[in-house]
């Protein structure tokens, strides 16, 4: 019995050694690891599957989604510590970006690529997370009630003009957190603490629903104004719910603050993981998603500005017109969000 087991322990082992054609002993074969990247993603587009597919056809690098909430992410990977096997996180808004990299689940990567697809302020200084796309966050009004003559900036929905009549969603949105930043930003935080404190009066309800919901509640005749994204309205227009086209054409978009430092912009974004195992592949993915194939489907599909300069807006985004952007560094935003949130809870933003 022992000498049939040694027989068959010597057969495996010669075995393993043969090369893959079975032309005798030439060493053990050696089986190559197959390419990949494991990432965290907060976004939950069809068009960011189709690029995650693309890139796979490209580069033979298979793509792994671990697909969740920001907050949920973030704590996985903390939770991860060392053997977490994130690659790339992708998540939306500054503010979430730099708070990723506060917790230190974030490492800084050398990449001229992205250095010149991505503009300097759309970037974290230290390399650590990287813009991909844009969304501008503007004043949605009802064409039938307001003209857009008698808007201008921000700072002016505060006025007395606009009493019950602004929609918003509330004070926990990291949208509305990161406007608040921008706004404490250039005006300091007296004065964004008594326009915050006026936005509020001037609501037409307490704060609920998404930036959706609050088009639908000025076409409903809840109130006149609202504080939305631009790429909510690109998916009104193009949803399957006629309600839903229906409250996208019932709106106009304007552009605030363009006589000084220009509309405040958010942004989703990505950053190479700290303990990222597949580091060559996470710097190459979030290259391909600054490049400009990347940029047209994010632009056309789901209808938000491209970051990179060689790309132009959609045909959508062109008929709203240009605008003027704010520039301030979006780092300032994430630096500026716990004042944001302090303001919010003292002048009552639910």
């Amino acid at each position: 019995m022992k000498k049939m087991y040694f027989i068959l322990l010597a057969v495996l082992v010669f075995g393993a050694c043969k090369n893959d054609k079975g032309n005798g002993i030439e060493g053990p074969v050696l089986v190559k690891k197959m390419q990949e990247i494991n990432v965290y993603t907060h976004r939950h587009y069809p068009a960011d599957q189709e690029l995650f597919a693309n890139f796979e056809k490209q580069t033979g690098i298979k793509v792994n989604v671990v697909n969740a909430k920001a907050d949920e992410l973030m704590q996985k990977m903390t939770k991860e510590g060392a053997q977490c096997p994130a690659d790339v996180l992708i998540t939306v808004d500054a503010g979430r970006l730099v708070r990723a990299k506060d917790k230190g689940l974030l490492q800084s990567v050398v990449s001229p690529v992205l250095e010149v697809n991505i503009p300097s302020n759309l970037r974290d200084e230290d390399n650590q997370w990287f813009a991909l796309t844009k969304r501008a966050r503007v004043i949605a009004y009802a064409k039938d009630r307001v003209s857009p003559q008698q808007l201008s900036t921000y700072e002016d929905l505060a006025a007395s003009k606009w009493n019950k009549k602004i929609l918003v969603r509330s004070s926990g949105n990291i949208y509305n957190q990161s406007l608040l930043a921008s706004i404490i930003a250039n005006d300091g935080e007296d004065d964004a603490r008594i326009w915050a404190r006026n936005i509020v009066g001037n609501m037409s309800r307490s704060p609920q629903g998404n930036d959706r919901d609050q088009v639908k509640a000025i076409v409903a005749g809840e109130g006149d104004i609202a504080i939305v994204n631009t790429y909510y309205i690109g998916k009104l227009l193009n949803s399957s719910n006629p309600e839903e086209v229906k409250a996208g054409n019932g709106v106009g978009l304007f552009f605030p603050n363009q006589e000084n430092r220009g509309t405040h912009i958010n942004i989703s974004g990505a950053g190479v993981a700290k303990y990222a195992p597949n580091k060559a592949n996470a710097i190459k993915f979030i290259e391909y998603l600054s490049g400009v194939e990347a940029q047209e489907v994010f632009a056309k599909a789901n209808y938000e500005y491209p970051v990179n300069s060689a790309v132009e807006p959609s045909d959508l985004l062109k008929s709203w017109g240009d605008f003027k952007a704010d520039s301030l560094l979006l780092s300032t935003l994430g630096n500026n969000n716990k004042k944001a949130v302090l303001v919010f809870d003292e002048v009552g933003w639910k």
